[in-house]
């Protein structure tokens, strides 16, 4: 008998060594809702956060310091009964190995997000069932976090999840909320997804391979080769560019890498630093003065 509750006493505490996928912090606002029955929204905060950090989103175990990280930021404007309008703003992290930094991977304010909630009734959700915008619009973007967070790491190593959060869209289109359908704007949910999944775009998720894993996670060891490896995947970058010039998931990768590469190439060489510009430049005209300032560090 002892042994046998030490061997489970064991397994429990190898169970526990394992967490779901997700350390990400929600936040729920309501700064223009007037009323005092604020306490909805503090309910609405911890079920969202139960239902993104303690349920299982793949079929793989991650240790608790592999946990994706991130923060989903909901800001409520207008409230009807059951009925919500917000924006949400989903922030993506990844930690550059051998460091203690953690590199920005999206920053994305979505601002069409209705939705129905009804305080103390569970947030369910399944996979191949549209039947709440509030789940399956934060599903969706778990599911791109799973899948920029994939594509980091090996290339095209986000794809099943891309997959996923491409089904949630397919089942959106009868949905009556707005973020789904193609027509109704140039840059929302269906567009995210169909930049990712497009081959025509593929340039842009190898990018993101070599920037992050080939790159970053070697400049610990060696900058130089490190700083190469991001060359090669600004220029992949600009490729994508010219087959498409703004395209949305290349604004988004500019949007949250701007400040960290003015880091990376202000300690270039004068060749990279003129090379690396001139591809900025041209591929985020708008930002060129930002650019800019790594010709002028010494």
């Amino acid at each position: 008998m002892k042994r046998l509750l030490v061997t489970f006493m064991a397994v429990i505490a190898a169970i526990g060594t394992f967490a779901q996928e997700f350390n990400v912090s929600v936040q729920v606002t309501s700064p223009q809702v007037e009323g005092t029955e604020k306490k909805i929204f503090e309910t609405l905060q911890q079920d969202l956060y139960d239902f993104v950090n303690n349920r299982k989103w793949t079929n793989y175990q991650y240790k608790p310091e592999e946990r994706i990280e991130g923060t989903i930021l909901i800001t409520v404007s207008e409230r009807s009964g059951e009925d919500f309008k917000a924006k949400i703003n989903v922030v993506l992290r990844r930690p550059v190995f051998k460091s203690s930094y953690n590199t920005p991977l999206l920053n994305y304010l979505d601002k069409d997000f209705e939705f129905k909630y009804v305080e103390f009734q569970p947030i369910e959700y399944a996979d191949n069932v549209f039947n709440s915008n509030l789940p399956c619009t934060i599903a969706y973007y778990l599911y791109i976090f799973l899948g920029i967070d994939g594509d980091s790491f090996a290339k095209n190593g986000g794809s099943l999840y891309f997959e996923k959060a491409q089904n949630i869209v397919n089942m959106g289109q009868n949905a009556r909320e707005k973020g789904w359908k193609a027509f109704e704007s140039q840059k929302n949910r269906y567009w995210l997804v169909e930049n990712y999944t497009n081959p025509t775009y593929s340039a842009v998720r190898e990018a993101m391979y070599r920037y992050h894993r080939l790159g970053l996670d070697q400049m610990a060891d060696d900058v130089e080769t490190g700083r190469a490896a991001i060359n090669e995947s600004l220029e992949l970058l600009r490729k994508a560019n010219r087959e498409r010039p703004g395209l949305f998931i290349l604004q988004l990768f500019l949007e949250a890498k701007r400040d960290e590469l003015v880091n990376i190439y202000s300690q270039a060489s004068p060749m990279d630093k003129t090379k690396t510009v001139n591809i900025l430049k041209e591929i985020d005209p708008a930002n060129s003065s930002k650019y800019q300032k790594i010709l002028e560090t010494k």
